[in-house]
């Protein structure tokens, strides 16, 4: 009888659904020519940095998240670096970061094309795991000058539900997170980070992941609703 009632919870235990994925990520990285070779090793040590935060990779782990890493620059130059990666583990999200602190940079002296890293980050879903959640996290340090405008590649965004949240390096670039307000990001509750100079950037891609990676795990409705209203008049800024 004991044995026959073990059985019968193993069953139903094993027919039970696996958790489902509630974030996919993708890490989208400007490597153009305004960026120098101690500014791209800034990004990856940084992102690398954010990840291994640790309620960034508790998040990560509860959320059980696919993470990938896309380098980019001008037109046609969009790599990924890390394909998709699940995080189910704390050692999971460690060699994830890991993978990206030790990432080469692809091209270098090339233009910015945000409108081609974005539609290129988009295809990239239809390879990743059926996540509930699915984001694009672009940071860049400058305007698009080069390829399909940004917010031309809105509408195919918004119809697979992606959300686009930036992060504007504002080093050389006068109002870029007012640029990348109107021009880049795009979806429910999508906002912009600032980092006034490439060395503010460890610090402001920790706590953009961290909002990022919080959001599904952290509330319950009616708590999660987005606090950012994306058609909200002016740029919205992680607070220094």
């Amino acid at each position: 009888m004991i044995r026959a009632l073990l059985l019968s919870v193993i069953l139903a235990a094993a027919a039970l659904p696996a958790r489902a994925c509630d974030l996919a990520l993708a890490l989208a990285v400007d490597i153009s020519g305004s960026v120098d070779p101690s500014e791209f090793k800034l990004q990856m040590q940084g992102l690398a940095d954010g990840l291994r935060d640790s309620v960034v990779s508790e998040a990560l782990v509860r959320a059980e998240a696919a993470v990938t890493l896309v380098q980019w620059t001008g037109s046609s130059r969009q790599v990924v670096s890390v394909p998709w990666t699940r995080t189910r583990t704390f050692d999971d999200v460690e060699a994830l970061a890991q993978r990206i602190e030790t990432t080469q940079r692809h091209w270098r002296n090339f233009s910015t094309a945000i409108g081609e890293a974005l539609d290129f980050t988009l295809t990239q879903f239809a390879t990743a795991p059926a996540c509930k959640r699915k984001v694009i996290d672009v940071s860049g340090d400058g305007p698009s000058n080069e390829g399909v405008p940004p917010r031309e590649v809105h509408a195919a965004l918004r119809n697979a539900g992606v959300t686009v949240n930036a992060l504007a390096i504002e080093e050389s670039a006068e109002d870029l997170t007012a640029y990348f307000w109107e021009n880049v990001i795009t979806g429910e509750g999508a906002f912009v980070a600032t980092a006034n100079t490439f060395e503010d950037y460890p610090e402001r891609i920790r706590r953009k992941l961290l909002r990022e990676t919080t959001r599904a795990v952290s509330c319950l409705p009616p708590s999660c609703r987005p606090r950012l209203d994306p058609a909200a008049p002016s740029p919205v800024k992680l607070s220094p």
